[in-house]
């Protein structure tokens, strides 16, 4: 059911109803937001105290472990006095440090006997010097160690080959108390050679982890590399490793993982009690250990919203005091509005009802938007009036009257405009349509009256060129008209007049033209329409009983089929050639040239049957005549079929006894006879296109004859030359004739070289 508010209503539920949930919106965002800044300032607070704390941490052991590693850099140059005498220095430095530095419960060293003592030959064995407290007492000693191999402990530290801090274990001076050692190695060439180290009692971590109180009810905790509460302030988790006082919490954030990778991190949880607890862990990086430890701290989180949650109802409270004075301004203006808009509503009913008249006027002097608003409708009353007088002439067809908008933005008043012009543009296209049918009928029946024309006069192409240029003539209402035909006479092409038509009367002239010569030869060259306005004075006149005048336009048009031209038409007219003639004439156009290349087929073929008529009686003779000369080329055949198979067994022959090889004019082998191949071991494509002078070594008189040899040769006399070979390690002598080989025109194209192996007679000689 759709409930009906009078607009006094509407104002006050949509505006004050929008403004209370505005108000509210705007009022719990901001609440919101400060509490979650709040909350967000807190988290950041509660990671700085957890990074500041891990500092502290991180600065003391990083001095312990910096005592380490100056003392490991100075011994370095404990060779350049007796190591009795270093021995002694070294315990004075111990017992300084160790005097000064309360916290440190021994310190000691190690060097190694495969260092001190060349001969040594096991990887294990070493002196140490130590200082260390016990039962409130300081001493010190030095003695040899790790003679049968080197404990666990030490070993790890050998091994490390860097600066270590040791999982925290107990001590058995400090009573059960938790300890850790550092531990920075000497190298001398790459070479280990010892250990510097102190061992800490971790007892002042406890105190300080237990002073960390940022916030009531908040706990701090030191963990070691290995998960193993260093300090807590629960005297029952110290010593105890985080996968196992708090196996769950571990699993689930890894924590023991990223404490291993050195990384800051927090979450927030909830603890057995279903209380949310916010968790930040700060690594604590010693030296040059790989080893991190980290610092956290765990605060309640009801802890951390405590001051947000004050300012959030602080907020509240606010925001329901404005809304209430609110409500109050928001009655008394909708009062105010509600009365002139009843007296605006009322005449925009009667409107609603298609009701106008000039009667529709008013006046609202309010000086405000309703006053405004008031104006705005009269204005627009009187322009509905105008627009409507503007549509009844629109009706009546008068599409000429004009409309004056009220602004650039009366929509109604450009429609209307819009409309008008929409009419006006039907009307010029329906008149257009009937334009453009008129001259696609026009076309249509131009094409078939003259396919007719070309059809039943294809066998004659002067009275074809007559029929053609007489109706086209005609059909263009054109006054002047003339058919012209390629003709190519030794192999000049020529545009001859066959046909020629003005006023009626068919007119024989006698005109040619050559091609570019002239509008005709033009475009017979450019193969394109050309349409002239502006005709050459010495253009022929149109003549008529009354006199003669020239002519305002000329088109000429080219009779082509691919490229072929086969003819130009040309007309002249006093009136000008619309557009779509020229195009009739360009589309009958192809159909004359293919028209005239059918007639002139035609007359060609005739022409040739009757030569060829004639033609037939002499072949007749003939046949009788190349009878006889074939009986006698018959003979001449078998003989020379005989002379070839006896040329045939004399290169066989040849072949078989010699060495064949054939060269060009110049030298270079073109043809070998597989004995020849085989001799030399070599194929036939590598043969091809040796020279002969190949491998052969001349002086310029050898050089001189070997050229003159070659000279005879190309000039047809025959050569012959005993010549010496080596072939794999064999000498060979052969007896070589060249013989220059004739065409059918008598010019030497090759030389013919045999080649017989006289060897056994010249060895035997």
């Amino acid at each position: 059911m759709k409930v009906k508010l009078s607009i006094s209503q509407k104002i006050l539920v949509l505006i004050l109803g929008t403004s209370v949930l505005l108000f509210s919106l705007t009022i719990g965002y901001f609440s919101l937001s400060g509490k979650k800044n709040l909350y967000n300032s807190a988290i950041k607070l509660t990671n700085s105290y957890t990074d500041n704390y891990s500092a502290v941490v991180e600065n003391w052991l990083n001095s312990d472990l910096t005592i380490t590693r100056t003392l490991a850099r100075s011994f370095l140059e404990h060779k350049r006095m007796d190591f009795d005498k270093w021995r002694e220095l070294i315990m004075g430095m111990y017992k300084q440090i160790i005097t000064d530095n309360k916290h440190i419960d021994a310190i000691w060293d190690s060097w190694e006997f495969t260092y001190l003592y060349p001969d040594w030959d096991k990887p294990y064995g070493r002196w140490i010097h130590i200082f260390y407290h016990e039962n409130g007492k300081l001493l010190s000693k030095y003695e040899k160690r790790s003679l049968d191999g080197d404990p666990e402990t030490y070993a790890i530290l050998k091994n490390a080959g860097k600066e270590t801090i040791l999982e925290p274990y107990l001590s058995a001076l400090q009573k059960g108390g938790l300890m850790t050692s550092l531990a920075t190695p000497m190298f001398v060439n790459g070479r280990f050679i010892g250990l510097v180290g102190i061992d800490l009692f971790l007892g002042r971590f406890q105190n300080l982890i237990c002073d960390i109180k940022p916030y009531p009810q908040c706990d701090a905790f030191l963990i070691s590399y290995n998960g193993t509460f260093v300090a807590h302030p629960d005297s029952t988790i110290f010593s105890k490793n985080i996968a196992e006082v708090y196996p769950q919490l571990n699993s689930q954030y890894r924590i023991l993982e990223k404490i291993k990778k050195g990384e800051n991190f927090n979450f927030t949880s909830s603890n057995g009690d279903g209380e949310k607890m916010y968790y930040s862990f700060s690594p604590i990086v010693i030296g040059r250990t790989q080893t991190p430890w980290s610092l956290g701290i765990m605060v309640p989180e009801n802890i951390i919203l405590a001051e947000a949650n004050r300012n959030l109802n602080i907020g509240i409270l606010v925001g329901v005091g404005g809304l209430l004075i609110l409500i109050l301004i928001i009655f008394y203006l909708a009062n105010n509005i509600t009365k002139p808009i009843k007296q605006v509503t009322e005449m925009l009913s009667q409107l609603a009802r298609g009701k106008i008249d000039n009667s529709f006027y008013f006046d609202i002097n309010s000086g405000d938007e309703i006053s405004v608003m008031a104006k705005a409708l009269s204005l627009s009353i009187d322009g509905l009036l105008v627009k409507t007088e503007f549509a009844k002439s629109i009706g009546k067809g008068e599409l000429d009257k004009d409309l004056d908008l009220l602004d650039e933005d009366d929509v109604l008043g450009k429609s209307l405009i819009e409309m008008r012009d929409s009419l006006k543009k039907a009307r010029e296209e329906e008149r257009n349509r009937k334009e453009e049918e008129e001259k696609r009928s026009w076309i249509n029946e131009g094409l078939a009256k003259f396919a007719e024309i070309l059809r039943q006069n294809n066998d004659d192409l002067v009275k074809l060129g007559d029929e053609l240029i007489k109706n086209i003539v005609w059909y263009l209402k054109a006054n002047l008209g003339g058919l012209f035909i390629a003709n190519e006479n030794q192999g000049e092409v020529t545009y001859d007049l066959v046909s020629a038509f003005a006023y009626d009367r068919i007119r024989y002239i006698e005109r040619s033209f050559q091609e570019g010569e002239g509008l005709v030869g033009s475009c017979a060259v450019e193969k394109e329409t050309i349409y002239l306005l502006e005709v050459p004075d010495n253009y022929i006149e149109i003549t008529s009983g009354l006199g003669g005048a020239r002519p305002n336009s000329v088109l000429l048009i080219p009779l082509k089929i691919d490229e072929d031209v086969l003819g130009v038409i040309e007309l002249a007219s006093l009136k000008k050639f619309l557009p779509h003639e020229i195009e009739f004439m360009e589309k009958i156009a192809e159909s004359i040239a293919s028209a005239l290349r059918t007639v002139r087929i035609n007359q060609k073929t005739a022409e040739l049957l009757r030569v060829s008529q004639e033609q037939s009686e002499i072949l007749k003779a003939q046949e009788e005549e190349m009878r006889q000369n074939m009986e006698e080329l018959q003979a001449t055949q078998e003989e020379s079929a005989r002379k070839a198979s006896e040329m045939e067994g004399l290169v066989e022959a040849i072949n078989a006894s010699s060495y064949v090889a054939e060269y060009d004019t110049n030298g270079y082998v073109i043809n070998m006879n597989k004995a020849y191949l085989d001799l030399q071991g070599i194929k036939r494509e590598d043969a091809i296109g040796r020279h002969h002078s190949e491998n052969l070594v001349m002086s310029d008189q050898q050089r001189s004859s070997y050229n003159e040899f070659w000279a005879n040769l190309r000039n047809g006399h025959i050569q012959k030359q005993t010549t010496c070979f080596t072939i794999a390690g064999k000498n060979y002598t052969f007896h070589e004739t060249y013989t220059p080989i004739h065409d059918a025109n008598g010019e030497v194209y090759k030389i013919l070289k045999l080649s017989n192996d006289i060897t056994a007679h010249t060895d035997n000689a």
